[in-house]
């Protein structure tokens, strides 16, 4: 998946567009210069297309303040890690300094760059836009961040950059990535499956700078285990080579089939982890939730089922995962661990016999029909399988654009029973017959 990163000095707009372009308010918006410390991820679909968006802090370059020299190292990471950028300059107060070395910058990357001139909402603003082109950049939009004005013709243009991309290859060995916030226990959780020291273990966070790949073969099992760097909550991420290694962990997670999130026993699932837990089901990759430290809770006030229990409510609708309560240290179920987390691989692999699908959910849309819609009945005639390297089906129906998100559910938690599911995101589609 492309990665396109948003920069420019602060102030410009740069999270109000990121907030347009993903749909979602994820990102502070404020007039005051630095709202945005860190970076912030999301996933746009434009044309049928995905990619990832990084939203970044505002560029200051030679600044003495410690957050703001912080960001423009940042955002020179940002750079270097994107496949584009979207360069935002503020239409209201012209060509700076700082645009000016920012362009400079960019020239350099040898990227594809795209002059987003934002707050042109009247007349007299599209007049004094026409400034910016002497910047040099032959991709350059007039937009209005605020109420989507030209947003529109800006992701036109990255989406014709990223051109149609293939379905991933279907990998030599299950890839599993060992995700989770700092010092939660993953170098350790490799090692004591390896029995080898081979990555570094300290008691203090963020040890691990890079993802590792070991290749894992014992008892007729071979996958690839990735071990990531610590996924810090932003507020916690201070270090340039810290926030690199949350880019990389990232990417790591998109690359790998199944995702095990470890988690700490004693802070419990925390909204970092949700985060992760997210960004893995929005990727349609395999979750696995690993409790690790185990062995240090007070069973008495806190049995494994009470906090399953507990997890899973705050997981959401997502929910049905698998939960393994281990104790690295011990060595205690982490090989079940593993077991769990190849059967989840497998699950996602499974090709379903279409007579067989449809006798099983049209006997279940039969029992539980679509609600009408102004008086039209909805009639499911069939369903298939989509050719995807994860389970996605779709429906063909009369009024597809009319079905309710709780049926949707419905059909979803009838897939579910039906097939063991559990792990796996899936997706389902309504289609005209």
């Amino acid at each position: 998946m492309k990665t396109i990163a948003i920069v420019g000095r602060p102030n410009v707009g740069k999270s109000t567009l990121f907030n347009r372009l993903s749909g979602e308010r994820h990102a502070i918006t404020d007039d005051i210069s630095g709202v945005t410390r860190d970076r912030i991820y999301n996933t746009c679909i434009w044309n049928g297309k995905e990619f990832t968006i990084i939203d970044t802090g505002g560029f200051v370059k030679d600044s003495k303040d410690i957050f703001e020299s912080a960001i423009s190292v940042q955002v020179q990471i940002a750079i270097e890690e994107s496949d584009a950028i979207v360069f935002v300059v503020d239409t209201t107060t012209g060509i700076t300094d700082l645009d000016d070395d920012i362009a400079n910058i960019l020239r350099r990357s040898n990227k594809p760059v795209f002059l987003a001139v934002n707050k042109v909402d009247n007349h007299e603003r599209l007049l004094m836009a026409n400034e910016f082109w002497s910047l040099g950049f032959e991709n350059t939009f007039f937009i209005s961040a605020i109420n989507g004005g030209g947003s529109g013709d800006l992701l036109d243009a990255i989406t014709d950059l990223i051109g149609d991309e293939e379905e991933p290859e279907k990998a030599e060995y299950p890839k599993i990535a060992i995700v989770g916030q700092p010092n939660v226990g993953k170098s350790s959780f490799i090692n004591a499956l390896t029995g080898e020291e081979r990555n570094i273990v300290t008691d203090i966070a963020g040890t691990t700078r890079d993802s590792v790949n070991t290749l894992y073969k014992k008892y007729d099992k071979e996958f690839l285990l990735i071990d990531t760097a610590g996924i810090r909550k932003k507020s916690k991420v201070y270090e340039d080579l810290e926030f690199y290694s949350v880019l990389r962990a990232i990417r790591a997670l998109e690359d790998s089939d199944v995702a095990i999130v470890m988690i700490d026993a004693k802070m419990g699932l925390e909204a970092q982890d949700l985060s992760i837990i997210d960004l893995a089901v929005k990727r349609k990759k395999g979750v696995v939730i690993l409790v690790n430290k185990w062995d240090l809770v007070e069973k008495e006030t806190n049995t494994a089922k009470e906090f399953e229990e507990k997890i899973k409510k705050k997981l959401g609708k997502f929910s049905d995962v698998p939960i393994i309560f281990v104790s690295v240290l011990n060595k205690q179920r982490i090989y079940k661990a593993i077991e769990t987390a190849l059967e989840v691989f497998e699950k996602r692999q499974q090709k379903f016999k279409t007579s067989e699908l449809n006798e099983f959910m049209l006997e279940a849309i039969q029992r539980v029909p679509p609600p009408t819609h102004r008086g039209n009945y909805i009639q499911i005639k069939y369903v298939t399988q989509i050719p995807k390297y994860y389970p996605a089906f779709a429906f063909f129906c009369n009024y597809p654009e009319h079905i309710r998100a709780n049926y949707k559910g419905y059909l979803e938690n009838q897939l579910r029973k039906k097939y063991d599911l559990t792990g796996v995101p899936i997706s389902i589609y309504f289609r005209k017959k």
